[in-house]
């Protein structure tokens, strides 16, 4: 049997079920740490229950897989997700959704394991969504999760601290409300709103627009030139003001 034959015959099986992501829709990719809750407290103990050097390996992972090939836009991470923006017209990979699912994944677990000194490794989802208002909608929903993650993250290691077991203090907070909670920790001498906005409202990378002193290479002319880079954003606003700010970045 000729090469080519048995090639045509056997990539059906690889590719009888590709999916490709419609064109004219957004894409995000969602990514998520698996068995992060072990790694951070066991394996590596991070601080409880936020650590700016968890948070910065974050930060770097996402600056790498907006720089990684894909046309990512935006990128926001809380806890141990990502979330990635990518341009609407991006045709990475012909837009199958088993490529960039991945190849993302494959690289966010690689740049974090380096960065770690150890083995993290991420999942990933895509979500096709049909307009601008949806992706809106997209990341509030992540922003919204991230605010109350760290309401009950800041409760549950406030009550371990104190000397609760797991359980306890799962318990002490079941069924307890967004005003009970923060109640729990003015009691205990804690402002939730004047902590630092990242650990209640995730972190954000996105590209901007600078310009750099540079020569002329035809005249030696001192010059000014446009170039791009990632910016890190830890105080994201809140609301509408989030959604305005996301609005900015769909493209």
């Amino acid at each position: 049997m000729k090469f080519e034959n048995l090639d045509a015959r056997m990539r059906v099986y690889e590719t009888a079920h590709d999916h490709c992501v419609l064109p004219g829709l957004h894409i995000v990719v969602r990514l998520d740490g698996k068995n992060f809750t072990r790694l951070t407290k066991e394996t590596w103990p991070f601080e409880a229950p936020f650590d700016p050097c968890f948070r910065d390996l974050m930060l770097d992972t996402v600056t790498h897989l907006m720089e990684c090939g894909v046309s990512a836009v935006y990128g926001y991470t809380q806890s141990d997700e990502i979330s990635l923006l990518l341009r609407q017209d991006d045709n990475s990979f012909g837009r199958k959704t088993r490529k960039l699912i991945s190849v993302l994944a494959g690289e966010a677990s690689a740049k974090f394991s380096l960065g770690l000194g150890g083995v993290g490794v991420f999942d990933a989802r895509v979500s096709q969504l049909p307009s601008t208002a949806s992706v809106i909608e997209y990341f509030r929903w992540r922003h919204e999760d991230a605010h109350r993650n760290a309401l009950s993250a800041h409760c549950y290691w406030l009550l371990r601290k104190r000397g609760d077991s797991a359980q306890a203090a799962n318990q002490a907070l079941l069924g307890l409300s967004t005003a009970g909670k923060n109640e729990l920790l003015f009691q205990h001498g804690i402002q939730f709103n004047d902590l630092p906005a990242w650990q209640k409202r995730g972190t954000a990378i996105h590209w901007e627009d600078y310009q750099k002193p540079a020569l002329d290479p035809k005249t030696g002319e001192a010059i000014t030139a446009q170039r791009r880079r990632l910016s890190r954003n830890l105080e994201l606003p809140l609301g509408e003001a989030y959604a305005e700010y996301v609005r900015g970045f769909v493209i």
